[in-house]
């Protein structure tokens, strides 16, 4: 089959690799009818993810039809169509049972890895890295899903691939970071990153009560989007962040800030961009959260801090003693998906919100390489690229 393949930094291929099969009872192996690049996927592609390995199939935002079913999974069968949370989960351990799908104690094979890195082992991804369980992921014509009955969610008739396709990971992601802000209503969240989780980070903070939401961001396309679902927009090469916000707020900060950004690709707008890189290149620092600095500046005494941006190890020069005198709550998570999927389901099933607003590429998996680039580069408009393998 084909499929998009990792093979270092700004090198991604498609290229032929063997058919997946059925591994354990509990599988599934689907047709992938529709799959997308996703803003963490760059950190693959510039090469800042440990444990990558060559040959290794990228893509972790997939839905299909169900072609072959393992033997002890009778909640699937051959001809449903479902989309595939990017999160892996078992559905019976500690973690599964109260709802924190992504912190599955059983699905990554490659604990001891993640253990070495971070204390504890979230739950295995589908293509993102060893460390995280090795899982072929599905930018691809077929993929294998392990504990198929617990994580593929069967899509009802009548919606399209394109309007659930990213309950696989960024339409959840966005809506827990607006959760993670504990809306009542009428409040100001600001949020940085106007990318695909961005987006969705504005659509549901309205949803859920927000008065206003301020997006910050500086690439034209993605500034104007954010304008079209009723934001403030903000253009952080032009304004500074933390003086507007407090114009906007009469001083006393945004309710919650949320960091849709995690590490930066480029910080080229950062004052600190130079400490970053160096503790970048040097090894003493693998993250460049800048924007997490911000957001704390920013928020006001007492507010919330939601993280949902992906930071992969050591984050420095965080100012913890402004967080901690001003009483700052932080939220944050790898997404649960299964525990999203189901309600977010039924808003778009009732018209609440129609999910591809954000795609502006489609594109076949023989086009992914050069997207990844134009997507990496923020060229052409490029704010999210869904591929259909067999057009």
């Amino acid at each position: 089959m084909k499929a998009l393949t990792w093979h270092g930094k700004s090198d991604i291929r498609c290229e032929s690799v063997p058919d997946p099969k059925i591994q354990d009872g509990r599988d599934a192996i689907i047709k992938v009818t529709a799959c997308a690049i996703c803003g963490s996927d760059l950190h693959l592609f510039d090469g800042i993810m440990p444990t990558m390995e060559k040959g290794d199939v990228l893509g972790h935002e997939t839905m299909g039809e169900v072609v072959e079913v393992g033997k002890d999974n009778s909640k699937l069968k051959v001809g449903d169509r479902v989309v595939v949370p990017f999160t892996i989960a078992c559905g019976e351990c500690f973690f599964c049972k109260n709802g924190f799908y992504s912190g599955c104690e059983r699905s990554n094979p490659n604990a001891k890895e993640a253990e070495k890195m971070w204390g504890h082992s979230p739950a295995g991804l589908f293509g993102y890295s060893h460390m995280l369980g090795g899982f072929a992921g599905g930018q691809a014509e077929y993929m294998r899903v392990p504990y198929a009955d617990v994580g593929p969610y069967k899509v009802p008739e009548g919606l399209t691939d394109e309007q659930v396709l990213f309950l696989s990971d960024i339409f959840p992601t966005g809506y827990m970071a607006a959760e993670f802000c504990n809306l009542k209503g009428g409040e100001t969240v600001a949020v940085w990153g106007g990318g695909p989780v961005g987006q969705f980070a504005i659509k549901s903070a309205f949803l859920l009560g927000a008065e206003r939401v301020i997006a910050i961001d500086t690439v034209p396309e993605r500034l104007t989007l954010a304008m079209q679902s009723g934001a403030i927009t903000l253009d952080f090469m032009k304004e500074d962040v933390y003086e507007r916000i407090q114009q906007l707020t009469q001083g006393r900060g945004a309710d919650a800030c949320i960091d849709a950004v995690g590490t930066e690709p480029d910080t080229m707008a950062s004052k600190d961009s130079v400490i970053d890189r160096i503790k970048v290149a040097t090894f003493m620092g693998t993250d460049r959260p800048h924007v997490l600095r911000q957001a704390i500046q920013c928020c006001r005494n007492f507010g919330t801090v939601s993280i949902v941006g992906v930071y992969g190890g050591v984050l420095d020069n965080i100012p913890m003693g402004s967080a901690i005198n001003r009483g700052l709550t932080f939220r944050m998570a790898q997404t649960p998906v299964q525990h999203y999927l189901p309600k977010l389901l039924q808003r778009i099933e009732k018209g609440e919100i129609d999910p591809s607003f954000v795609i502006t590429h489609r594109a076949t998996l023989e086009e992914g390489p050069d997207l990844y680039k134009t997507f990496r580069a923020k060229q052409d408009g490029c704010i999210k690229v869904v591929m259909k393998p067999f057009g």
